[in-house]
């Protein structure tokens, strides 16, 4: 038991090392913390869509923003898009799981907003509708991905690839990285 242990965190070292290595990715970072920063700024919002464990991280980031992170202060526009459990099971009915995500950020979504896009392949199809919706309404897209980034690279203003396949380290490095977003923005903002 103590191998797999020693092994699992390990792997997440790794991970996270590998980041600390790489300026680019801490550059790009940056970048999508500035872009939400210019949202929030101009009275935008930040939209948050993932499946399974990246619903879960989705929540999450959004509730950071929107609740708070360190500091009591006023809320930020953040939602994940899938806790509308009637509006979800509804598309899903009417029109397919795939376009559920894409459906609500034709709703919600405005230009100038950013979409935060969260799949460990970067291919998972509702997914990919929601950017392509997003994109067509002018809005910023940050793709939260692993090492490839799938069908996502070529889609994201900012593409943040964790140098990962497996799909825990990538979600545990998801975590980090939305973490340290959540506090840039904040310092920003207040």
């Amino acid at each position: 038991m103590n191998d797999l242990i020693q092994k699992s965190v390990r792997e997440s070292i790794a991970v996270k090392q590998a980041i600390l290595s790489d300026e680019d990715f801490q550059q790009k970072i940056g970048l999508a913390a500035e872009a939400m920063i210019t949202t929030f700024k101009k009275g935008g919002k930040v939209l948050f869509c993932g499946n399974g464990g990246s619903a879960a991280d989705a929540q999450h980031l959004a509730a950071e923003l929107s609740g708070r992170f360190y500091t009591d202060r006023p809320p930020l526009y953040a939602e994940a898009l899938h806790v509308n459990t009637s509006f979800v099971t509804a598309v899903a009915n009417d029109y397919g799981y795939d376009d559920v995500f894409a459906r609500m950020v034709e709703a919600a979504g405005r230009a100038g907003d950013v979409l935060v896009a969260i799949s460990t392949s970067g291919n998972s199809p509702g997914i990919i509708k929601a950017v392509e919706k997003a994109k067509q309404q002018g809005m910023h897209i940050v793709g939260f991905t692993g090492k490839t980034g799938g069908k996502m690279a070529d889609l994201c203003d900012i593409l943040l690839n964790v140098p990962s396949s497996d799909t825990p380290r990538i979600q545990e490095a998801h975590i980090l990285i939305g973490h340290i977003i959540c506090e840039m923005v904040e310092r920003a903002m207040f």
